[in-house]
């Protein structure tokens, strides 16, 4: 434990700096300052000794130079147990500094300013900062380094309680320094090379890391880290409030569930399997979004991940897990889908802003659910790219932030109001669609809608379409319709309600086989980007077999 008698304070962030060095002060510390800091502690009614007074040199060159001297780095690299520092430090009149409190010149928050020109970043590069920074966190064995407020509290009380600061904890804000000074040279690195070289640079820097059970398969291991300079609503900030530990995937998954009931204002729930949304749906309740989201497709929701944009209630969680509730799963049997009953509905995550206490308590009798509680939803972007690793490389995109740019009508028959909001709807389902992508959607009730088929991942979209698609819808529909019905009677029906649903696609028809095949099914609304030298191909037979359809101007490819 190293009592702390001399500290150096010279920060640009002044929150709290007074506050702290009056703490100081009254334990008995001295307080050597320079420059705005010491007139902000003098100010303050704080008594300082001015580094100029030490080093015997005033500070100069626009304050380029005050801390740059032996009797400063001398008093803070000097091993206070090693005779032979010790001597030289008394042989050239240099007392040691306990303590340094430094935070940097804002190089980073000027660089994001429009109007910076070269000269006003390069004189906000801090030179003695970050020299100070590592001099008093390589010799953490004796002395404290402090480069964020937040930290002054911990060190306050440490002092105030043992007298001095204990080694964890100097480690412990060692780190940290040296962490804080790495940032800052990535900044001035990225920024500079950019503007004095046109070079496009990026670092990484991510904390907390943590293991995690294993990757996507069982034999790879995995890591999670968390992005401190981020604060978006997200999984990766969630709190988990109930179940066992989150696995790689679990993360994946619930990443991709949030992100789309992001995109709603309206109460929405997605259903999410290997990050596609084989079930999403809005509702007047957070219930009736899930029961609609669930239907979209009952047998992949086994196992899936659920992200709500509502509080999570009773009735949602009754859903899922009252015994008072018919659980009903599916098995193909024949070649098509048969209803068995089962104890409560499996799945592996809920991601939600709130858990209500009785949703809670049913919920978390089931051991190994993850709960995951992100808070209410911030309107704050600042992840604002996309990053994948490829091997030997990473690619960096913007992130995919709108729906659409526009809503042209391309054909004779146009889309009504509400069937423009439908076709938003699929539009969002679509965009979180893996490609090549196509989407059934239709509105349940008036106003609220539903995935009704999805088609996901497919070489081509018109398997996309008849495949998939249109098959799941139809079998969903299926389950809907009375089971004792007659074919004809559900064929009926089902032609019925395809009639008013629309269809979304993630790109463009390079060919009007896709509009002939959706037509054939009985679809007569399409929406899609556009962009194909094609298009008036395909909004030709729109027109010839009585579809309407409309181009977003937006492609939603995802890889």
């Amino acid at each position: 434990m190293e009592k702390v008698s001399r500290a150096l304070v010279s920060v640009s962030n002044k929150e709290g700096v007074a506050e702290f060095c009056r703490t100081l002060q009254n334990l008995g510390v001295d307080i050597l300052s320079t420059g705005g800091t010491a007139a902000h502690l003098v100010k303050e009614g704080i008594a300082i000794i001015p580094v100029n007074d030490v080093t015997g040199f005033p500070e100069m060159m626009d304050g380029r130079v005050k801390t740059l001297h032996p009797r400063i780095h001398g008093g803070i690299l000097g091993m206070r147990d090693n005779t032979d520092h010790s001597s030289q430090a008394e042989e050239h009149g240099i007392d040691w500094i306990d303590m340094v409190v430094v935070n940097l010149y804002p190089f980073e928050s000027v660089s994001r300013e429009q109007n910076a020109d070269n000269e006003e970043l390069i004189e906000n590069i801090d030179i003695g900062g970050p020299t100070l920074i590592r001099s008093a966190a390589k010799n953490h064995r004796y002395v404290t380094v402090v480069v964020d407020p937040r930290d002054y509290s911990r060190v306050a009380e440490s002092l105030a309680h043992e007298g001095a600061v204990s080694p964890e904890l100097r480690r412990e804000l060692a780190v940290k320094a040296f962490r804080r000074t790495a940032a800052y040279d990535a900044c001035i690195d990225r920024v500079l090379s950019e503007r004095i070289l046109d070079e496009q640079r990026i670092s990484f820097f991510y904390g907390k890391g943590k293991n995690l059970r294993y990757g996507e398969n069982s034999h790879q291991s995995a890591r999670f880290y968390l992005d401190e300079s981020v604060y978006d609503t997200s999984v990766a900030r969630a709190g988990q409030i109930h179940g066992k530990e989150m696995s790689y995937n679990n993360y994946v998954d619930a990443d991709a569930a949030l992100e789309i009931v992001k995109e709603f204002d309206e109460p929405a729930v997605a259903v999410v399997k290997h990050t596609n949304p084989c079930g999403l749906a809005t509702g007047k309740t957070p219930r009736q979004a899930l029961e609609n989201a669930w239907d979209g497709d009952p047998v992949s929701a086994y196992g899936s991940v659920i992200s709500c944009n509502r509080a999570v209630d009773l009735d949602f969680a009754n859903f899922l897990k009252s015994r008072n509730e018919k659980h009903i799963s599916y098995v193909i049997e024949d070649g098509t889908l048969k209803p068995r009953t089962v104890p409560v509905k499996f799945v592996e995550v809920i991601v939600a802003p709130r858990f209500e206490k009785d949703a809670l308590d049913l919920l978390s009798k089931t051991k190994n659910i993850r709960l995951l509680q992100t808070g209410p939803f911030s309107k704050i972007q600042e992840d604002l790219f996309t990053c994948r690793k490829i091997t030997g490389g990473m690619l960096v995109m913007e992130k995919d932030a709108v729906v659409w740019e526009d809503f042209t009508p391309a054909t004779k028959k146009k889309f009504s109001a509400v069937k423009k909001k439908l076709a938003r709807f699929a539009c969002v389902a679509v965009k979180h669609t893996k490609s090549n992508a196509v989407v059934l959607a239709r509105e349940y009730r008036p106003g609220l809608f539903k995935v009704a088929g999805m088609g996901a991942g497919q070489p081509n979209r018109v398997d996309s379409l008849r495949k998939l698609a249109y098959t799941k819808m139809r079998e969903n529909m299926r389950i809907e319709f009375d089971a004792q019905s007659s074919k004809q009677e559900f064929q009926e029906y089902l032609l019925a309600a395809v009639k008013e649903m629309v269809l979304a696609s993630d790109a463009f028809f390079p060919f009007d086989d896709t509009v002939r095949e959706a037509g054939s099914l009985g679809i007569r609304y399409i929406v899609q980007p556009g962009g194909s030298k094609r298009d008036k191909d395909s909004a030709a037979a729109c027109d010839e077999l009585g579809i309407a359809m409309a181009m977003t101007g937006t492609r939603h490819f995802k890889h």
